[in-house]
């Protein structure tokens, strides 16, 4: 469950991360501390708060050791704008590739989410009701008409309204008849009580949504294009009315009608600027796979593209000014989490500019035996529990013994040191040679226990780890 930063202490920063991480306490720290001191900044003065940049981090650590994982689990710890970005996927200006400056709208767009979620919240009560009348106005036409029926009534062709499909009497229309106004109040309350009862659901009825009638246009262009916003809802006149009936459900009306009324409640510039302030002063950037970009000058060819995208991303890192069809958005205080496994390549190949913006490193260590087993039990989301519970739905109970485990343990540890150290990743393939006989006829061993054991792991495994020919293609 997220929750608002402000609220997270570092121990409980790394009291989460450890239900799903093991080991790496000096990465989870240095997480933690950047993370702290973010709220921190926001208590300071007008004047030093501007002063006080953030302390940037590299994870430097092999594939698998929990890296990425850190950066996964704290997008759903926080309640902060965050995005996660390759940067292998960024080319320098003049190349076909994505503009780095994308993240940063990136990070905009995901803020701007967070920020419509939280406000649609805070209406959805105003919404709620207004959805009822609106619903009550569809089943009972005529009847106590409400203010909201002139907005979700059909219409006819020249915008005029449709007559009700129960027309009501011309002597009804006399409202000052206290008799009349106050028995169709009592029907339209006896409607509202089934309505929220849920008595009504299955009932028919014709809305009108908003239909998407703009054209379909794709640019492809270069550097500070890519994100070009055009905003045609001007021009929807020209391809078409907005609007277009729809016969449904009560129930699936109420949807529809709940999140259109929402968002005619929301604040949309209101919605801009806070959205573009989160992701400017609490934004997190976490770019992966940061040693793909490094270049050494013994390298040629494709190292004039990388040294081209550190210097691109550079500027956004120092800070800048990047344009987003929310506003301009100022990078100076977003916090940037970079990490890679730097096997060919070491933090000093990036250039010197932006290995001074990234002032923190954190090296993670390789994973042994003991972390391998600790990764199959104790986390939440334990490798083993997944397992179990996967056939557990196909009524096959697995038996592990703790023997067992150990053995996959090692397994595991064993095959990292011969072939490529791949980290916790080498354990989905051996769990997945192991139970793949099992997984296979779960369907013909349904209501049966299986014990996993450490004879059963041997006959599995066993002769694959021994031939290190034959595991470096399988494991």
């Amino acid at each position: 469950m997220k929750r608002d930063l402000q609220d997270l202490t570092p121990k409980e920063i790394v009291l989460e991360l450890d239900r799903y991480i093991v080991g790496q306490l000096k990465a989870k720290k240095a997480v933690a501390i950047a993370l702290r001191n973010r709220t921190r900044r926001q208590q300071l003065s007008d004047e030093l708060r501007d002063e006080v940049a953030p302390k940037n981090i590299i994870m430097i650590g092999p594939t698998g050791v929990g890296k990425t994982e850190i950066a996964r689990r704290l997008s759903k710890l926080t309640g902060a704008p965050f995005i996660k970005v390759e940067a292998t996927k960024y080319t320098e200006v003049g190349y076909v590739g994505r503009d780095v400056e994308s993240m940063v709208r990136d990070l905009v767009s995901v803020a701007v989410s967070m920020v419509k979620t939280e406000m649609q919240e805070e209406v959805k009560e105003e919404a709620e009701l207004r959805t009822e009348d609106i619903l009550l106005d569809l089943l009972l036409p005529g009847v106590g008409k409400s203010r909201s029926a002139d907005k979700q009534a059909p219409t006819g062709e020249q915008g005029k309204q449709e007559p009700p499909l129960l027309a009501p009497h011309p002597a009804d229309s006399d409202m000052d008849d206290p008799s009349i106004e106050e028995r169709e109040s009592r029907t339209r309350e006896k409607f509202r009580e089934k309505l929220r009862a849920g008595k009504l659901d299955d009932k028919e009825v014709e809305i009108q949504v908003t239909k998407n009638t703009s054209p379909a246009i794709e640019i492809f262009s270069g550097t500070g294009f890519e994100e070009m916003d055009l905003n045609l809802g001007n021009l929807s006149g020209l391809f078409g009315g907005k609007k277009k009936k729809k016969r449904t459900t009560v129930e699936r009306a109420r949807e529809i009608i709940l999140q259109e009324e929402m968002e005619k409640l929301v604040d949309a510039d209101q919605l801009s600027e806070l959205a573009r302030r989160r992701a400017e002063q609490m934004g997190i950037i976490f770019i992966d796979e940061i040693d793909k970009i490094a270049s050494k000058e013994s390298r040629s060819g494709g190292d004039v593209s990388r040294e081209g995208v550190q210097r691109d991303i550079l500027p956004i890192v120092e800070g800048s000014t990047v344009t987003t069809k929310h506003g301009m958005v100022d990078t100076s205080h977003i916090l940037f989490i970079a990490a890679g496994a730097f096997h060919t390549s070491k933090p000093s190949d990036l250039i010197p500019e932006l290995q001074g913006r990234f002032p923190l490193r954190v090296e993670l260590e390789a994973l042994e035996a003991d972390d391998f087993l600790r990764i199959l039990t104790q986390p939440k989301n334990a490798l083993i529990r997944q397992y179990t519970e996967l056939l557990a739905t196909e009524g096959v109970t697995l038996d592990w013994h703790e023997e067992a485990l150990r053995r996959l343990a090692e397994i595991a540890a064993s095959v990292n040191s011969k072939t490529e150290n791949i980290g916790a990743r080498r354990l989905h393939t051996i769990l997945e040679l192991l139970l793949e006989d099992i997984s296979f006829n779960a369907p013909d061993l349904s209501g049966q226990t299986i014990p996993i054991t450490a004879e059963y792991v041997e006959e599995r495994l066993g002769e694959v780890v021994q031939d290190q020919d034959l595991s470096r293609y399988i494991l």
